[in-house]
């Protein structure tokens, strides 16, 4: 409870408070270009996530940076979190890694981010954690919590978090479920560096709602789609008040954040919203 307490609080201390605690229900977010921010703010959001390769990342030049912050300043919604933190070339788990190459890039990102006041960097990327055939998973874990304990330090330095998220197996072999990732957090343990449960990962592992009972205290992000497709809730119907209920149960305070494909973002963006709002109404309406 300690830890979890701590963890709202350092993302209060990043100058940002969350409608939740008054609503009752977490606060909704989505993952989408920040040129549809006026649709997203139109359909009742008020976080958007963008990528670091768009926002942040060092190969973009001062001035386009400088353009992204203008488009930052300007938006209704809230840049929330950026994800993809690192490009498929660039390695963070397995034999090939380079350490200090991997931390100057995560160093100029993170750089940017406070700049931009960008709170959450969520950690993928699937490509740069694949992992050869036949390599020792254990021996990749050990190496993988010695890099995160430095990108923790990192993120302390710059004030934000750090959100890492399993990802499912037809997108790399490297810490497929909540419970491998929650075991990367509690062993690099660190404040700024929490666990992101993505829903639609889960359900595509086939992981109940009882890993995130389990993990409850290392949580600090969560993100959510629809299970076969990636579709946007509500596209194709996906009950997730399980899964809410055990959000409620760990009394979780952060956004749930959309991350998900669409095919028409005008009609499915604002029926995202009202069906993970009805679905969350529901649950935390529920006497226990």
């Amino acid at each position: 409870m300690r830890a979890f307490i701590f963890c709202f609080s350092f993302l209060l201390s990043l100058g940002f408070g969350f409608n939740s605690i008054a609503q009752k229900i977490p606060q909704l977010g989505i993952v989408e270009s920040i040129e549809r921010d006026s649709l997203v703010y139109a359909s009742g959001f008020n976080l958007i996530g963008e990528t670091v390769g768009k926002m942040l990342a060092p190969t973009l030049t001062e001035e386009q940076f400088q353009e992204n912050l203008k488009t930052i300043k300007k938006a209704k919604t809230k840049l929330y979190l950026c994800n993809v933190l690192f490009p498929g070339s660039l390695k963070i788990a397995g034999p090939e890694v380079d350490e200090q190459k991997v931390l100057n890039y995560v160093d100029q990102v993170f750089a940017r981010a406070k700049i931009a006041n960008v709170p959450v960097i969520v950690l993928g990327s699937g490509g740069s954690r694949r992992l050869p055939d036949g390599y020792d998973n254990e021996t990749a874990k050990a190496d993988f919590i010695k890099l995160c304990k430095e990108m923790a330090l990192l993120a302390k330095k710059y004030n934000l978090l750090i959100a890492i998220e399993s990802l499912n197996s037809t997108e790399t072999n490297f810490l497929n479920t909540v419970q491998e990732a929650a075991e990367i957090v509690s062993k690099v343990n660190h404040p700024n560096f929490k666990l992101n449960a993505d829903i639609y990962h889960m359900l595509k592992e086939n992981e109940p709602p009882q890993h995130i009972i389990d993990a409850g205290k290392l949580i600090a992000h969560v993100e959510i789609a629809e299970k076969e497709k990636r579709t946007l809730p509500g596209v194709v119907g996906e009950d997730f008040r399980p899964y809410f209920r055990a959000l409620k149960q760990i009394k979780y305070k952060g956004p749930i954040v959309i991350e998900a494909k669409g095919n028409n973002p005008s009609q499915e963006i604002p029926v995202a919203h009202q069906y993970l709002t009805k679905q969350l109404r529901e649950v935390y309406s529920e006497k226990k």
